[in-house]
């Protein structure tokens, strides 16, 4: 199962580097694309649950990393709830 990572950019400029087990996360995302902050995390969670899945159905477990990169990218989105226009944006996949 291929995996995959994306780099975004926070509202304040913070870079980040995600993880995703599959490379379910380009049908969920753009490159070049900016998400508002509920956007972002609602579309993230959605894509790593999916790829967790993926390596449940492959391997018979889930993939607990998926979970963790999904909880990391709340944590770190709430920290802009309220903030009026915030958005991240995404910058690239890297395979």
């Amino acid at each position: 199962m291929p995996e995959m990572r994306f780099v975004i950019e926070w509202p304040g400029g913070e870079h980040q580097v995600c993880y995703s087990p599959s490379l379910v996360v380009k049908e969920h995302l753009d490159v070049g694309e900016s998400y508002t902050i509920d956007d972002f995390v609602s579309r993230c969670r959605k894509a790593l649950e999916l790829a967790s899945e993926r390596v449940f159905k492959k391997y018979g477990f889930p993939c607990n990393l998926a979970r963790a990169e999904a909880a990391r990218i709340a944590s770190t989105a709430a920290r802009f709830h309220g903030q009026s226009g915030a958005k991240v944006r995404v910058l690239r996949f890297v395979e």
